[in-house]
């Protein structure tokens, strides 16, 4: 998923911009959602900081702060080094500094023409999703499902489990920070997917890489974010790097 952040201090202009990105991402069906709308560019950080997807960046240039919207990019860019930054500012002279910055910029909008900067806010967000896609599937670190009329797709590193659902014929997956129920049955998904997902039982596949460790005296997994997940005594000896140190 692809999180969205605005930083525009001129509250008439910030309120136009959440409803122009709110309109897109509904009208496309993009997995994507507006996390942070804010005129403080300490408030967007902080919540970059806690974040751990890729993020699409509307930033103001003057934010009437002490901080800059060339600094903050600066900033976003050690936490999302993959993100998007689009730079909407009526300081048409400022588009060269950007380059200056090194901020590999996607676009730099101006707010002189509405109608052009709302269809250039549509461009940055297309541009921004086919390129997530495409970096992805790459490497094919993705898994995609369906959820309803809507295809989310998922980063393996994301991806802690699968689960079979107490609902006929669903899978439930279990990520770092959200959980999703399809359609599906984890025979086929195991198919689909690569060595570091392992079948730890009849009802489980879990991601290797996401393990903290396995408590083979309860037969459970430990997920790196706390999470649970069941495992049979049969399936264990797939996992005996993961074996809890008992003393």
């Amino acid at each position: 998923m692809l999180k969205i952040y605005v930083c525009e201090d001129n509250k008439e202009q910030r309120t136009h911009l959440k409803k122009v990105i709110e309109n897109i991402v509904l009208m496309e069906d993009y997995d994507m959602e507006l996390e942070c709308v804010s005129e403080n560019p300490h408030t967007i950080l902080d919540k970059v900081k806690e974040a751990d997807n890729v993020g699409i960046y509307f930033l103001d240039i003057d934010l009437n702060s002490d901080m800059t919207g060339l600094v903050l990019a600066q900033e976003i860019r050690k936490y999302d080094p993959r993100g998007f930054i689009i730079f909407v500012t009526t300081h048409s002279e400022m588009s060269y500094m950007t380059f200056m910055f090194k901020l590999e910029a996607l676009d730099f909008i101006l707010k002189d023409e509405q109608e052009e900067l709302d269809k250039r806010v549509y461009d940055c967000i297309l541009k921004a999703n086919q390129r997530f896609a495409s970096a992805n599937n790459k490497v094919q670190a993705n898994y995609s499902i369906k959820v309803g009329d809507k295809v989310y797709t998922v980063d393996y590193d994301e991806i802690l489990f699968f689960e079979t659902s107490p609902n006929v014929h669903k899978i439930i997956l279990h990520c770092k920070t959200r959980q999703m129920e399809f359609l599906g049955k984890i025979k086929e998904i195991e198919k689909e997917l690569d060595d570091r997902f392992y079948r730890c039982h009849r009802a489980f596949l879990v991601n290797k890489d996401n393990i903290k460790e396995v408590d083979l005296q309860n037969n459970v997994i430990y997920m790196v974010n706390g999470d649970e997940c069941l495992m049979s005594y049969r399936q264990a000896r797939g996992l005996k790097g993961f074996f809890k140190k008992t003393i």
